[in-house]
Formats: structure tokens, C-alpha cells, sequence
């Protein structure tokens, strides 16, 4: 392997596409503008991938994805590892281009980072045990041995669709096992969030992958429409909102059936019941609903609280994020609320918060913008804390994804499981109880592919992630994602000297 020669991107000038090993640009018709969440300034503008730029980066990452593919999964491995060691050297530089693409604090987009280096390092370990196993039997009724082995090979080329609420890492959690099963990727970014893609290549570039396995296009709608309908595009990984994911899963059967992985939006609840440890269960709420400006797919909006302990839970709740939900500029350390997006997403949060108060919810904190020192045109919103709510509002039944909590009293379990599940959605579920008994009983009984008791929003690489009913199908992290980027073979082996036939 080559030494390493990474350096952090120091400013957009060499474009936000990256194909056959570098970032670059190209001519198109068609831009978007970048911003810039901290400060709401447009950064620069991106030219737009059209179906004839997407056909020829497709068709790069196709000729160069056979050579990567039969390269050793141990050669690989070293590629991964690689990645994982240079993200660690750059850490801080990295957390802070990944604040600039995507306004969080800078202190989250460190664990963001480091999570990422996780898991390459766990595909670089895991790829050797998972793509290849082998059994001997024999026919019944007789002595001949025979062999059977399965492999897992790479589809060829994958299509990858990112988020931009952790544009870094929920790219890692593509890509990483994609390549660590011999796969080219070509990925396309949210357009709210196009750069931190581009430095995973460069990630890459550096730590020894061959030109072209790993492509970057830019683009809205139209672009993922392409990519996900081109005929050398043998597998689909989104996400983002089930209206886009239902969208791609129809353009994913246009010209050639291939599999998708879907993870999707979000409405999760968070149980908390009397016997809990208030304090445990407050940190347990504001992790669930302000972490990363509440832009979280699993964020738990609905805070269901047993009706004994409401006055108790709602007084300890706003003096904890009266005193420690800071926010302001996120390049600052001591900030613990960044910027949204951008100005239409926080325009779409603020409605939220306008419709619950014309249904009669009363607002006990935030639910404003804000303007901090220094940032001022900056996208920021106070995150919100709600009462006196129905379940039929359309802030408790709609996704918000947004700094708002929403607090709903309930009586008994029965209830409060039957409530929990009267949602479209099923990613995540959250648990509060001393008695663990009730805990593991609700767990089987919550309709969500991540049920969360005592904690809430943990993640780890060796932990399947994904959600029932609207919120997708499919998983990342863990093996189940090498699993998802391969297709299994079956190979079966007469080892005797002769074969008999079935025609006594």
C-alpha cells in the first residue's frame, strides 16, 4: 500500500464532485446552491448531475469494480483500516468541515467522526468471516460424500442516496460495507449537505482505493432518479423521508428489478413510567428530541409520561433545558444547540409549533427562532417543549424533525403500548422503568425495529439499524449490512470418483 498522503479540505474551489480518485467539478445546465448553516450564507454552487453525467460515472465505477471485487478481502481490509487510522490523525479538522456542511455542534460531529473510524475498522474485521462459509453431507441413502459451500459476491456497482442530518456518517455506514464486500459505489449526497461525501473519497483516495470504485455525483431528484434506474446499478441504498423512499423503490424495479435498502422517517414514543428515576428519564427526553437540532430519524417527539409523575417529570424537564440547551454558534465548544439545516426546514419546524398552538397545546419554552451573537442569519431555532396535547394534532402525528417535545400523559401499559404503535412509522422506541420485567415485556410488544430501555439514541456498529412499517426495511451496521451488499451463491461438489443417478 502507498503511504498515505491525506490533507483536509481547506475550501470548495475544486468542486464537490468526485470521480476516478479526485474531487473536481463539471459542466452542466443546471446548479444548487450550497449553504452554510452556521452563518445562512451561500458557499457556492454546485452543477447538477444530469442522466448523461450519471450514465458515465456509472460506467467508470463498472469497468474498475471488477478488479476491486477479486481483490482479497484482506487487501481490502487494509484499505478500510487505512480510512479509519486517517479519519483519528484528522479528527478535528474533519468534525469542523462536517459542522460547516451540517450546523451541529462541533462537539457531537466529533463523536460522529469517531463512530465513523468504528466502523470501517469492523467491516475491514468482519468482511474475512462473514462472505464465504462451507458444510460436507451425504446423500440419504448412501455412502458419497459430497461438499457444499455458499459465497458472497458483490452485486457490482451500488447506488447510494445520503442524508444530510449526519452527512458523514450515515455515508460511512453505506459505504464502508459496500466496499468491504467488492462492490464500486456511486453516491449521491443530499444537496443540503454535498461535501462530506467528497472528503470520504479523498478518505480513500488516500488510504489505497484504485481510481473509480468510489464516485461522488451531485444533484436533486432527478439525479437520483437516474442513478437509481440505470441498468449497471445492481443495488439501492437511501435514506431519507418515506415519500422519497417509496419514490426510489419504484424507480429501483423501472429497468431492472434490483434490492433496496430503505431507512426512513420516524415517530417514535418514549415510555416513561412512574417508577422511573426522574433524572434518568429527563436526560433520556433531551437526548430523544435535541440532539443534532432534533434532526434525528429515531427522535423519540412523543414523550409519553405516566400521569403521576407529569407535574414531577415537566418541572425537572424545563429547568434541565433551561440550564443546559445552549444555543449558538456551533464551531463554539460550549454550544449544545447548532443550526437547522436551512431556512425552509426551519420554516416547516416553526409550523409545527404555529399549528399545535391554533389546536390549543400550550408552548411551556422555546419554539422560536433565534438569532445568537456572531450568527445571526444563521438557521436557529429554541428548542420547544409542548403540553396539553391530543394524539390526533398533527404535531403528534406527522414527523417533525425538530428540536420539539412533545408531552402526553397516559394511565396504564395497555394504553400506552396501543397509543405508542398508532403510528405509520416503526424506527425506534423507548422504554423507562425500574421494573425490567415491563421493560422486555413492552419491547416484544412495541412495533419498531429498535426498542431503547432505560437510554435512548445509543448506536453501535456491531448493532443492526433499521425500521419497521413506513420507517423502511432492510438494516445497516452489523453484518446484516454485508449481507445487504451481496447476492449468495450456492455451490455443491461431488468429491467421490464417480456420480450415480437417480435411474436404478
Amino acid at each position: 500500500m502507498p503511504e498515505s498522503k491525506f490533507e483536509v479540505v481547506k475550501d470548495l474551489g475544486d468542486g464537490l464532485h468526485f470521480v476516478e480518485g479526485k474531487r473536481c467539478t463539471i459542466e452542466a445546465e443546471k446548479t444548487f446552491p450550497v449553504f452554510e448553516p452556521r452563518s445562512g450564507k451561500i458557499v457556492a454552487q454546485c452543477p447538477i448531475s444530469d442522466a448523461a453525467e450519471v450514465d458515465r460515472v456509472v460506467n467508470i465505477a463498472a469497468k474498475a469494480q471488477p478488479e476491486w471485487g477479486n481483490t482479497h478481502v484482506f487487501e481490502r481490509a487494509k484499505v478500510l483500516r487505512e480510512v479509519a487510522k486517517l479519519i483519528r490523525e484528522n479528527l478535528d479538522a474533519l468534525a469542523r468541515w462536517e459542522v460547516l456542511c451540517n450546523g451541529k455542534p462541533i462537539y457531537e460531529a466529533r463523536v460522529d467522526l469517531e463512530s465513523s473510524a468504528e466502523t470501517f475498522d469492523f467491516y475491514a474485521g468482519a468482511a474475512s468471516t462473514v462472505l464465504s462459509t462451507g458444510l460436507q453431507y451425504e446423500l440419504p441413502g448412501g455412502p458419497q460424500q459430497r461438499f457444499a459451500y455458499s459465497r458472497r459476491e458483490p452485486y457490482g456497482v451500488v447506488g447510494a442516496i445520503g442524508a444530510w442530518n449526519y452527512p458523514f456518517q450515515t455515508a460511512v455506514w453505506k459505504v464502508a460495507p459496500a466496499l468491504a464486500a467488492g462492490n464500486a459505489v456511486v453516491y449521491k449526497p443530499s444537496p443540503f449537505a454535498p461535501l462530506s461525501p467528497v472528503v470520504i473519497g479523498e478518505l480513500l483516495t488516500a488510504a489505497g482505493l484504485p481510481s473509480g470504485v468510489f464516485n461522488v455525483i451531485q444533484g436533486e431528484a432527478e439525479t437520483g432518479q437516474a442513478l437509481c434506474k440505470h441498468e449497471k446499478v445492481k443495488k439501492v441504498s437511501f435514506t431519507g423521508s418515506v415519500a422519497t423512499g417509496k419514490a426510489i423503490q419504484r424507480a429501483c424495479a423501472e429497468n431492472n428489478i434490483k434490492p433496496v435498502t430503505l431507512e426512513l422517517g420516524g415517530k417514535s414514543p418514549l415510555i416513561i413510567f412512574e417508577d422511573s428515576d426522574i433524572g434518568s428519564a429527563v436526560s433520556a427526553a433531551m437526548l430523544a428530541n435535541f440532539l443534532n437540532q432534533g434532526q434525528v430519524c429515531t427522535n423519540a417527539t412523543r414523550v409519553f409520561v405516566q400521569k403521576s409523575i407529569v407535574p414531577q417529570f415537566t418541572e425537572a424537564l424545563l429547568k434541565e433545558a433551561d440550564a443546559k440547551l445552549k444555543v449558538g454558534d456551533p464551531l463554539k465548544e460550549e454550544t449544545r444547540v447548532g443550526a437547522s439545516i436551512n431556512e425552509q426546514h426551519l420554516k416547516k419546524v416553526l409550523g409545527f409549533v404555529e399549528s399545535a398552538k391554533q389546536e390549543g397545546a400550550t408552548v411551556l419554552r422555546g419554539g422560536k427562532r433565534v438569532h445568537p451573537e456572531g450568527v445571526e442569519e444563521g438557521f436557529y431555532f429554541e428548542p420547544a417543549i409542548i403540553s396539553d396535547l391530543s394524539d390526533s394534532m398533527k404535531i403528534v402525528r406527522d414527523e417533525i424533525f425538530g428540536a420539539v417535545l412533545l408531552i402526553l400523559p397516559f394511565e396504564n401499559e395497555d394504553e400506552v403500548v396501543k397509543r405508542a404503535n398508532d403510528t405509520g412509522y416503526g424506527l425506534a422506541t423507548g422504554v423507562f422503568s425500574r421494573n425490567l420485567a415491563r421493560g422486555h415485556r413492552i419491547a416484544s410488544k412495541l412495533q419498531a425495529g429498535t426498542v431503547f430501555i432505560n437510554t435512548y439514541n445509543d448506536t453501535d456498529v456491531h448493532v443492526p439499524f433499521g425500521g419497521f412499517k413506513e420507517s423502511g426495511h432492510g438494516r445497516e451496521n452489523c453484518v446484516e449490512a454485508l449481507h445487504a451488499f451481496t447476492q449468495i451463491k450456492a455451490v455443491y461438489v461431488n468429491v467421490e470418483d464417480k456420480l450415480d443417478h437417480c435411474f436404478h
